[in-house]
C-alpha cells in the first residue's frame, strides 16, 4: 500500500532524514518508534506532503507521489492525524468530522462515514453537538482520528496519538486503534510510547538520528535487549 525508499528530508539547510526506507502492506499496522528528535514527525510530514523530500521515492498503491502537496496526498488516500490533535476548537464534533471529508472525491454522502466513526468512538456520539474545545484530551484525540477516517483513507498516518494523555486514556485510544486495525485499516503509526505501539502494530521500525536502525516484527523487538532498555524500561 505504502512504500518509502531512500527518503531524505529536512528543514532549510538542516538534514533530518537520511535515506529512510519502509513499507506498509494493505491492511497492515506498522509502527515507527524512536526518541525525541529522531525524525519521526518529519517522516510523516514528508509522506503526507507537508514537507518536500530532498531525495527518495514515495509510492501509494504503486503510484509515485513524493513531493506532491498535502491536498493531493489526501485525495490519493493518505490521511494524517497530526501530533497535538489540532481540532477546530470552536466547531462542533459533527462539523470537525465533516471537515475531514471536504476533499473527498468518492461517491456518496458523509452520513454513513459519520455513523461508522460514532460506532467506533461512542464517546463522541454523545457529544456530537458539543464544541471540540470543550472535550477532554482523550476525546479530542478520538475526534482527530475520526476526522482522519472521514476522508476514507487508503492509509492512516498517526503522529504520536498517545502524547499528553493519561495512561487510562492511552489504553482506550490504543484499544480503538486495534479495532481499526482489525477492520482492515492500513496504519502507519509514529509513537514514543513503544508499549502502546507494539499492541497495535505487527511490525516496527526503530528510527534514530534520521536513520532506520532496526526493522523487525514486534515479537522480535520485544525480545531485543537494546529495544527493551531504550523503550521498555521496567517491562
Amino acid at each position: 500500500m505504502l512504500e518509502v525508499r531512500g527518503l531524505s528530508a529536512g528543514y532549510g539547510p538542516v538534514p533530518v532524514l537520511h535515506g529512510v526506507s519502509l513499507e506498509v502492506a494493505e491492511g497492515e499496522a506498522v509502527a515507527v518508534i524512536g526518541p525525541n528528535g529522531a525524525g519521526k514527525t518529519t517522516l510523516l510530514h514528508t509522506i503526507a506532503g507537508l514537507l518536500r523530500p530532498r531525495a527518495g521515492v514515495v509510492t501509494l498503491q504503486g503510484h509515485p507521489c513524493a513531493g506532491l502537496p498535502a491536498e493531493r496526498m489526501v485525495a490519493l488516500g493518505a490521511s494524517l492525524v497530526p501530533e497535538g490533535r489540532q481540532v477546530f476548537a470552536g466547531l462542533s464534533v459533527d462539523d470537525n468530522l465533516l471537515l475531514g471529508a471536504y476533499a473527498r472525491r468518492r461517491s456518496g454522502t458523509a452520513s454513513g462515514d459519520l455513523a461508522t466513526v460514532y460506532e467506533l468512538f461512542p464517546q463522541l456520539a454523545a457529544r456530537r453537538r458539543q464544541t471540540a474545545g470543550t472535550l477532554s484530551g482523550g476525546e479530542q484525540q478520538m475526534l482527530a482520528i475520526g476526522r482522519g477516517l472521514m476522508s476514507q483513507p487508503r492509509v492512516l498516518l498517526l503522529d504520536e496519538p498517545s502524547l499528553g494523555l493519561a495512561p487510562i486514556v492511552v489504553g482506550q485510544v490504543t484499544e480503538q486503534l486495534m479495532a481499526l486495525r482489525d477492520r482492515g485499516t492500513t496504519i502507519l503509526l509514529v509513537e514514543q510510547n513503544a508499549r502502546a505501539a507494539f499492541r497495535i502494530a505487527a511490525r516496527a521500525y526503530v528510527l534514530q538520528q534520521g536513520r532506520v536502525v532496526l526493522d523487525a516484527g514486534v515479537e522480535e523487538l520485544l525480545g531485543d535487549p537494546r529495544v527493551r532498555a531504550a523503550y521498555l524500561s521496567g517491562a
